[in-house]
């Protein structure tokens, strides 16, 4: 185990490389450095004996198929791009595990198919919504989609043909759920809990619903030193009076947590009174009720601080993504899986959302996290430890077995009855 683990980790570092920026690591849909991940993770993949394609959205997919294989197969993946100035770990590692997972299928000669998944958009970045390659594999990708631009007005269909692929093929990325038993995906916790409980692993029960908002305050840029303080329409003074509101409901409700990450403000010059404002709203709870009401309440104090200061305000909705409660026959299998390696049966509800909770609408799907030293995750200092990999693996292992077993004991290969 520890020479796989070894060579999960060497693979995120050799991935980490690969981006816009020399100096950090950041890598946007379908920029230039993707095409070396997909280079280098098809290499590994075809090294495994697996079949490899690229599909319209950019999401690379392996499947391995045993010879004597049962119909369904199992799916496994990640992301591959990043926030801006990220770690090495979110999504990739879950990438690099898959394909671990692959060849310890192959040493245990297990019955089934199983396939992989590299997500070619997750965070967000680029055009502002977030699960691009997992709506598409999931078959909920909204065409109108491909209108949409990013920073520099090109548009979603316009990166995908510089890429080199075909936008209108978008259908054809969509999985045959019939042919699937489940989804597991594979990933750091991204947060402290793990950490302050030494435990390195636990297996998903929920992930919490989650909405991103983008609030446009525009009021009007005049003279600061000629403008009275009467007479302004300070667009920055309505964004900042209702970004000061979205901390205070947040600290003042249990398990919510809402996040103003990114502002632009216009002219944003020193001395000029800021004539409109952008900013952004990550809202989320396990609770949509509870996440529902808080939004409402944000919304309306916005609108009052806008009208305080005659500033108008749009609001634009990227995304309002439900809550997901994982399958719990597969979470008890990942549970199962740590018990048999001796690890406590530990499960917990995802504070990020993941692209596990796009492919819920699908397939069965389940999660297994890994601790998160720190708890920091996007940015550079974000890491794993090796121990934890290896305990990854072990946990794969036996959830593998585990699942040849469950099969084999059905009197078939036809897995359909798994799912019955």
């Amino acid at each position: 185990m520890n020479e796989l683990a070894n060579r999960v980790l060497a693979d995120c570092q050799v991935i980490a490389g690969m981006t816009e920026e020399p100096s950090r690591i950041t890598r946007r849909f379908l920029t230039t450095p993707v095409h070396a991940v997909h280079a280098y993770l098809r290499a590994r993949m075809e090294a495994l004996g697996m079949q490899v394609r690229v599909d319209a959205l950019g999401n690379l997919r392996g499947r391995w198929q045993p010879a004597k294989a049962t119909e369904k197969a199992l799916l496994l993946g990640s992301h591959i791009d990043t926030v801006p100035d990220a770690g090495a770990y979110d999504g990739v590692l879950g990438v690099a595990l898959a394909l671990a997972w692959i060849e310890l299928a192959q040493d245990l000669s297990v019955n089934f198919p199983m396939e992989v998944v590299a997500f070619s958009e997750e965070e967000g970045v680029r055009f502002s919504v977030p699960f691009l390659g997992s709506r598409a594999v999931a078959g909920s990708f909204d065409p109108a989609l491909l209108e949409r631009k990013d920073e520099s007005g090109k548009t979603l269909a316009s990166a995908i043909r510089s890429f080199g692929l075909a936008p209108e093929l978008w259908p054809e990325a969509a999985i045959e759920p019939a042919k699937y038993m489940a989804f597991v995906e594979i990933h750091m916790e991204q947060g402290p809990v793990l950490e302050a409980e030494d435990l390195p692993l636990s297996a998903v029960s929920a992930i919490v619903g989650q909405g991103r908002l983008t609030l446009c305050f525009t009021g009007q840029a005049n003279h600061a030193g000629t403008t009275p303080m009467a007479l302004r329409h300070d667009a920055l003074g309505a964004a900042a009076e209702w970004i000061v509101q979205v901390e205070s409901l947040a600290q003042r409700t249990e398990a919510l947590v809402a996040t103003v990450g990114r502002i632009l403000v216009d002219p944003n010059a020193g001395n000029v009174v800021p004539g409109s404002v952008t900013a952004s709203l990550d809202l989320r709870h396990a609770d949509d009720s509870v996440r529902g009401a808080c939004l409402k309440t944000l919304l309306d104090s916005a609108a009052h601080a806008a009208a305080l200061r005659k500033v108008q305000l749009q609001v634009e909705v990227q995304m309002d993504q439900p809550a997901v409660a994982m399958d719990s026959a597969w979470t008890a299998r990942i549970v199962a899986a740590m018990e048999a390696t001796g690890f406590p049966a530990r499960t917990m509800t995802s504070g990020a959302g993941h692209d596990a909770m796009i492919l819920a609408q699908a397939l069965p799907t389940t999660m297994l996290f890994l601790r998160t030293p720190s708890g920091i995750s996007h940015h550079p200092t974000e890491t794993v430890r090796a121990q934890d990999v290896e305990a990854a693996l072990a946990v794969g292992r036996a959830f593998l077995l585990g699942l040849h077993g469950e099969i084999q004991r059905q009197g078939s290969l036809d897995s359909r009855r798994l799912l019955a």
